[in-house]
């Protein structure tokens, strides 16, 4: 019978045949143990002299790293595996024998890790990391699915900026100028007007010299928006979001998390409501903690956001930022025009914003306004700009960046290692 490692617990005591290759091995006169995966997990296959013929136990022990292999045996539990079962094995039939495989056992630099990531993907951390990252994108799409959101595709080539920054990738759309998307936000609010609750998943692009390791040059997004829905309804989606997408890692990645001895205990303490402070009073704190320089009306870097985020256990929403700071969009506070009604929510442990969101502006004549303050003619953003002309209600959205999540929730500490093939400042290969 053919199977996967990941049914193994189905075939409890009866022979099966796996497609897989050997990550490591090890052998001790007339037994060989061999460390296997097959894409869906990992299984020791153990090779008794006594138990095989004596061809299968010579090829057992002549295998090379990541030689592919057709392997029978029986699926026995083994308690001593925290995997729970292993193989005994009773033939061996090798595909592709593998000479030489570049990324040994020994420690090895980034960068050549990095050069070959490509292979670097089948080892087995790095495999579970993809694991954790496909885990909340399925939970992702579970959590909106069940709250009645409808997944919407925004263009990747676009004829304007949604955040009004100069930091693009530019193009040629034929004769016109275009640009690779930094957010699908702007046409999310077209899909919002249509269809009340909507979100998009897919990746974005912004040109940023950055080297630091919380940043990309492409990412993947997910950018909810809703009709008839005000800021403080919104934070109640997103840490429910958060706390769904946390608590299912929690649940279905516990060998995973295992792998990377992450420590779980943190993560199960993701639970609605987290706690919420304003610009204003997250300036005090910083203050008091020794950040004596930073002023009214700064962003915050990676230093602020990690020190605010030490004095909590949660992840942290902070609230009402200065208008001059926060992108065209947002709704002004209705008590003080120098804020608006956005939240960045920061992640503990020093992994930083990882939800950027707000309420938009409903009213024309202050989009208008916030137009010419911005200088965004042209016809590029006069469809958007329609948007508060016909049937405008209140609404709010936010984005959620997938590799920061990832490199949370699994404890890797740079976002290179939660994406397939990363894009970085000096990196476009492999």
């Amino acid at each position: 019978m053919k199977t996967t490692i990941s049914q193994a617990a189905k075939h409890k005591d009866q022979e099966v045949t796996i497609g897989a290759w050997l990550t490591n091995k090890r052998s001790s006169g007339k037994i060989a143990f061999l460390q296997l995966r097959d894409g869906t997990g990992f299984i020791q296959g153990v090779v008794v002299k006594n138990d095989v013929s004596e061809e299968t136990f010579q090829r057992a022990k002549s295998l090379t790293q990541e030689t592919s292999m057709y392997i029978t045996g029986k699926i026995v539990e083994d308690t001593r595996s925290s995997f729970g079962y292993e193989l005994q094995v009773s033939d061996i039939e090798v595909i592709q024998e593998a000479v030489d495989y570049p990324i040994t056992p020994k420690k090895h630099g980034t960068e050549f890790l990095m050069d070959h990531r490509h292979l670097w993907l089948r080892s087995k951390k790095q495999h579970a990391v993809m694991k954790i990252r496909n885990e909340i994108i399925r939970s992702t799409y579970q959590f909106f699915n069940e709250n009645d959101f409808v997944k919407i595709d925004p263009p990747i080539l676009t004829g304007s900026s949604a955040e009004g920054t100069t930091e693009l990738f530019h193009t040629k759309y034929f004769d016109e100028e275009a640009y690779l998307s930094q957010s699908g936000q702007l046409y999310m609010e077209a899909a919002a007007m249509a269809f009340g609750k909507v979100f998009s998943f897919g990746p974005t692009f912004r040109a940023e010299k950055s080297k630091t390791r919380r940043h990309l040059i492409e990412f993947w997004m997910i950018e909810p928006e809703m009709a008839f829905v005000d800021h403080e309804e919104s934070l109640v989606i997103q840490e429910n979001y958060v706390s769904y997408i946390a608590q299912s890692v929690l649940e279905n990645c516990k060998l995973e998390l295992e792998v990377l001895e992450r420590d779980t205990s943190k993560l199960e303490n993701i639970k609605a409501p987290f706690p919420r402070i304003t610009y204003d009073e997250a300036i005090e704190l910083l203050k008091e903690k020794g950040f004596d320089d930073i002023k009214w009306g700064e962003d915050f870097g990676a230093p602020h956001e990690t020190a605010i985020a030490e004095s909590f256990d949660k992840p942290v929403f902070i609230t009402n930022y200065p208008a001059e700071i926060k992108s065209f969009y947002m709704k002004p506070h209705p008590e003080r025009s120098d804020v608006v009604l956005c939240a960045d929510l920061i992640a503990p442990e020093g992994y930083g914003e990882i939800i950027g969101g707000s309420q938009r502006i409903d009213d024309l004549a202050l989009m208008q306004e916030r137009y010419e303050q911005h200088g965004l003619t042209g016809p590029a953003y006069e469809w958007y700009l329609e948007l508060s002309k016909y049937g405008s209600v209140p609404h709010s959205g936010f984005g959620l960046g997938l590799e920061r999540t990832v490199a949370w929730l699994s404890g890797v500490e740079h976002v290179r290692e939660t994406i397939p093939f990363p894009r970085l400042l000096n990196r476009l290969y492999p």
